[in-house]
């Protein structure tokens, strides 16, 4: 089975190079540099790695899409997405690699089993309101919308292609997606390491988050008409 693991990274000179090396542990490792101006894509380039790069920052859900379209075209039958920031643990990879049995997409949840340590208050409140409208409208019983660390089928990634958002939207409407097609998801524990990273999410981004938030209130009454 081949299976490579997919890293859209910004700006992540710091840490991309360590995370880079962790992840060839377990799989093939493509870096999505999402229009870095530093010296990301140089440094993973030196560790062997796939890179490839974005002329301009066109966000985070432009470079998976990117990476996914790669590893179809190189026929790639697992994909594992993970950040370039150092935050997810590359250990946890073969305990979500061992849970794809039957499934087309499943996430790590930072809530599952545990309670997260250190995870920033603002982003547990957001992160629990968005989980419990995202499973309002899709019908899966997650813990976890948000977190980015996940694994993808080859079956599921054509699907999460072709999905229009290019932001940090991207990752939710991958479930309503998934929910659309009849896949099935699933969760695994996992743990992330919260520290000085950055955040790149601006004002405009979560107006588009509330505006896209609407849209799938007004989806899910549309299907009860």
């Amino acid at each position: 089975m081949r299976i490579i693991t997919i890293i859209p990274a910004y700006n992540e000179e710091n840490a991309i190079a360590q995370v880079v090396n962790c992840v060839k542990k377990y799989s093939d490792v493509m870096v999505v540099d999402d229009g870095s101006t530093d010296e990301t894509s140089t440094l993973a380039k030196n560790t062997g790695s796939k890179v490839l790069k974005h002329d301009k920052n066109m966000g985070k859900g432009a470079a998976i899409k990117t990476g996914l379209e790669s590893a179809i075209k190189d026929d790639y039958d697992l994909m594992v997405l993970l950040d370039g920031d150092g935050q997810h643990d590359p250990r946890c990879i073969p305990l979500l690699l061992d849970g794809m049995d039957g499934v087309d997409l499943l996430i790590g949840s930072r809530f599952l089993n545990m309670a997260p340590q250190n995870m920033p208050l603002q982003r547990r409140l957001s992160n629990g309101i968005t989980t419990r409208l995202i499973r309002f409208v899709t019908g899966y019983h997650i813990t976890d919308s948000q977190c980015g660390f996940r694994v993808i089928s080859k079956k599921a990634a054509p699907f999460f292609v072709d999905i229009s958002y290019n932001d940090y939207v991207y990752e939710s409407e991958v479930l309503c997606k998934a929910s659309e097609k009849g896949l099935v998801v699933a969760e695994r524990p996992i743990q992330c390491i919260y520290g000085n990273e950055k955040s790149y999410v601006r004002a405009r981004h979560v107006v588009h988050y509330v505006m896209f938030t609407l849209r799938l209130l007004v989806r899910k009454l549309l299907r009860r008409i």
